[in-house]
């Protein structure tokens, strides 16, 4: 049950922010030496932050008459991180990148390079400039949070911003990406379920899907409440200290 419970706030509150949610999943797992690797659920950890972000952008999708095209370019662009990411886990590739060392160094790195898109002039919005092209320059660049200590939101707000939209605006292009990729990370791993014949589901995974949503729901509204008045340079700084933490425990 604590399990659940902690497993849930860090999958919900560290999915929608740009400080890596696979990155602080390893961590506190083998810090707690949780037995995270159930996989139904991961498959309710990801279902909860999926019905959070469908609910508070139900508007943006209810009206698919006047945004078909937006929704078009979101799909477009989360096709190379589906495609990549099945890739990686067929032939097993995705473990030799969960070392605290890369975790360490990408959370830095990728934390510099979130602070200096950040100080770019915004000169775009997501209703008159979100072209195809953009779509996918922002879909290569999420392809990068396959390594964890990217941050699928941080590297998808720091493409958009490179692209001069505005911070809400990226924000909000990171979150609409995020549909596609966690329901193909869900089908993925249902597909896991039904093919090893491991359909035993318990009130844990309903909590599981409960606790993640209530997390994840309260993240986005509370994150674009927050990048409205500040910027992006307290997750940078966190990324900074935290990937610095990782790398000192590694080399010393």
């Amino acid at each position: 049950m604590l399990e659940v419970f902690f497993l849930s706030i860090i999958q919900g509150i560290t999915e929608f922010l740009p400080i890596s949610s696979s990155a602080h999943l390893i961590l506190f797992s083998k810090y707690f030496n949780f037995s995270n690797e159930n996989l139904t659920l991961n498959v309710s950890l990801h279902v909860g932050s999926l019905l959070a972000i469908i609910v508070y952008f139900k508007k943006d999708l209810l009206d698919f008459v006047n945004n078909k095209i937006l929704f078009y370019k979101i799909i477009f662009s989360s096709l190379p991180v589906i495609i990549c990411g099945y890739f990686l886990v067929k032939y097993n590739l995705i473990n030799f990148l969960r070392s605290y060392e890369i975790i360490g160094w990408s959370t830095i790195l990728f934390g510099i390079l979130l602070y200096f898109s950040d100080l770019i002039k915004p000169k775009k919005t997501i209703n008159k400039d979100f072209k195809y092209s953009y779509a996918f320059y922002v879909g290569l660049f999420q392809v990068l949070s396959l390594i964890p200590g990217v941050s699928r939101s941080g590297i998808t707000i720091t493409g958009a911003r490179f692209l001069n939209f505005n911070r809400i605006d990226s924000v909000k292009i990171s979150f609409l990406i995020s549909i596609p990729t966690l329901l193909a990370v869900s089908i993925y791993n249902l597909k896991g379920l039904l093919l090893g014949e491991n359909l035993e589901v318990s009130i844990l995974n309903f909590l599981g899907i409960g606790l993640s949503f209530i997390f994840s729901y309260i993240t986005i509204k509370i994150f674009i409440q927050f990048l409205k008045k500040f910027s992006l340079l307290f997750f940078a700084i966190y990324r900074v200290i935290l990937g610095t933490v990782i790398l000192l425990y590694v080399y010393y």
